[in-house]
């Protein structure tokens, strides 16, 4: 290879590297408006009012997320997984059971709470098998599932029952969800719970059934 290739082809490397790294930085941006557009606007923002409030066109969104679905997925993926590393985190930081199961009632609800219109807009469809948010999603209820299995045996110390227990986990998540969005949906007034009431009361139902009066003790 001659000077004048080597010289044409680190010129040529060095231009796709820099239009590579435009398109990363333009993605990240039009990423950051469309969260924000969700955010302020709600859950049904159409592509044409997320592009607006980016003042840019419809077409560079699908050319960058391929349609609105492709950008629902993508932010559904960020989303999951900012509440996986989140809600993990809140029961890992405590020590006895029943603390970390409200920690961890409280980081999704509060995180819900933070943006209740992009909650729903990364939520409210169906999620196919292609679906790149679905292994974020797996993975956010295994590792939930796994620590909240975890506190749940050894609260009531049970070994024996773990095959049943297993079970447990799943059906909190989707009690707690269920739950939260309902309250999510509740409009402001003397009715409706606050976020730590809330908190409170989904973890004495997970811990000690619905007709306890027991409160569980937090740290």
């Amino acid at each position: 290879m001659n000077k004048i290739t080597e010289e044409f082809d680190r010129e040529t490397d060095g231009r796709a590297a820099r239009w590579e790294a435009h398109r990363t930085a333009r993605h990240e941006e039009l990423f950051k408006l469309a969260r924000k557009a969700v955010h302020e606007l709600g859950p049904q923002v159409s592509m044409e009012d997320i592009a607006g409030h980016a003042r840019t066109s419809k077409p560079v969104y699908y050319r960058y997320f391929g349609d609105k679905e492709g950008l629902r997925q993508a932010l559904s993926a960020m989303v999951i997984n900012d509440f996986r590393e989140r809600v993990i985190a809140a029961g890992l930081a405590k020590e006895d059971e029943i603390s970390a199961l409200h920690a961890m009632v409280s980081s999704y609800l509060g995180l819900a709470d933070n943006s209740p219109n992009l909650y729903f807009f990364v939520t409210s469809a169906p999620r196919s098998a292609d679906d790149e948010s679905a292994g974020a999603l797996n993975t956010f209820f295994e590792e939930a599932s796994s620590l909240m299995s975890e506190r749940l045996l050894k609260l009531y110390d049970q070994r024996a029952t773990a095959a049943t227990l297993d079970l447990w986990p799943r059906a909190a998540l989707g009690m707690v969800r269920a739950a939260g969005e309902q309250w999510l949906s509740q409009p402001p007034g003397a009715n409706k719970p606050s976020l730590q009431s809330l908190a409170t009361e989904l973890t004495n139902w997970l811990a000690y059934g619905i007709a306890s009066t027991r409160t569980p003790t937090t740290r």
